[in-house]
C-alpha cells in the first residue's frame, strides 16, 4: 500500500453565499501524479490554495506528510513548492534575483548551480538578467516552474502549469515532470483544461464540478463512468449539464 502523503477530509471553504468547495474528501500517495478535473468555478484552484495555507477552510481537515497544516504549516511549505500560470513575481526584479530570493527562503544548498541548471532545463537561462516585467506569459511560465523546483520538493502544486507555453516547451515540460518523479518519487498535484495532457500525466483523476467531488478514478475509470470516447467529451458533458448527474 503507497504511503498517504496528503488527506483531506470533508474540506468546504465559503464565500459568503458562495460555498466554492463542498466538503470535499480525498488522499494524494507518494510518487502519484494527481489530476483536478472540472469547469471554471469548480473549486480546484480554491483547493489548491488551501492545501498551501493561502486560504483558510471554513470547515474540515488538511494533513500533510502526517502533519495537520494549520499547526505546521511552516514545517510542511518547506517540503512542498507550487506554480501557476496565474501568480506572477516581483516585476521589477530580474530573473536571477528573483529566483536568489527564492533560493534564500527555501535555503537551496548551492544555489547558483541549481539555479543555472534549472534555467537550462527549461531553455531560459539567457533571460537571466533580463527584469521579469519584460518577459512573455510563457516566460514567467518557465521562470515560475524553476522557482517551483528549486528546493527539491517531495509534493509539487501545479495549477495550469503549461496553459501559456507552446507545445514543444509544453511537451519537454511534461517529459521533465514525469522524469523527476519516476526518480525521486515526487508526489504531483496537477491542474489543467488540457484533456490530452490530463490523460497523459495523471495516474488518477478526482473530476470537482459545483465544489464537489463527482467521480474519481483512473482516466479509464472516468471515461468508462461518463461513457466518453475521450476526457474531453466527459469535461463537455459535465460543463454542459448532460452527465446525467
Amino acid at each position: 500500500m503507497p504511503q498517504t502523503v496528503v488527506e483531506v477530509r470533508n474540506l468546504t471553504k465559503r464565500f459568503e453565499r458562495v460555498t466554492a468547495v463542498d466538503g470535499i474528501s480525498f488522499e494524494i500517495y507518494q510518487g502519484e501524479i494527481l489530476g483536478i478535473l472540472g469547469p471554471n468555478g469548480a473549486g480546484k484552484t480554491t483547493t489548491i490554495q488551501m492545501l498551501l495555507g493561502v486560504t483558510t477552510p471554513t470547515g474540515g481537515q488538511i494533513r500533510i506528510f502526517g502533519l495537520e497544516l494549520g499547526r505546521h504549516r511552516e514545517e510542511i511549505l518547506g517540503r512542498v513548492n507550487f506554480s501557476s500560470t496565474y501568480v506572477s513575481l516581483p516585476q521589477s526584479l530580474t530573473v536571477g534575483e528573483n529566483l536568489r530570493v527564492f533560493a534564500q527562503l527555501y535555503q537551496v544548498r548551492n544555489a547558483r548551480e541549481k539555479i543555472e541548471h534549472l534555467l537550462s532545463v527549461f531553455e531560459i537561462s539567457h533571460l537571466r538578467d533580463t527584469v521579469t516585467r519584460k518577459l512573455s506569459t510563457g516566460q514567467l511560465t518557465r521562470v515560475s516552474l524553476v522557482k517551483a523546483l528549486l528546493n527539491d520538493p517531495k509534493i509539487l502544486f501545479l495549477d495550469e502549469p503549461t496553459a501559456s507555453l507552446d507545445p514543444d516547451i509544453a511537451d519537454k515540460t511534461r517529459s521533465l515532470l514525469k522524469s523527476i518523479r519516476a526518480e525521486s518519487g515526487l508526489t504531483i498535484l496537477y491542474t489543467s483544461h488540457n484533456m490530452k495532457e490530463m490523460e497523459e500525466m495523471s495516474d488518477r483523476i478526482i473530476f470537482l464540478n459545483k465544489g464537489r467531488i463527482i467521480s474519481t478514478g483512473t482516466p479509464a475509470e472516468i471515461l468508462n463512468r461518463f461513457q466518453g470516447e475521450d476526457l474531453e467529451e466527459v469535461f463537455l458533458k459535465v460543463a454542459r449539464g448532460k452527465a446525467g448527474l
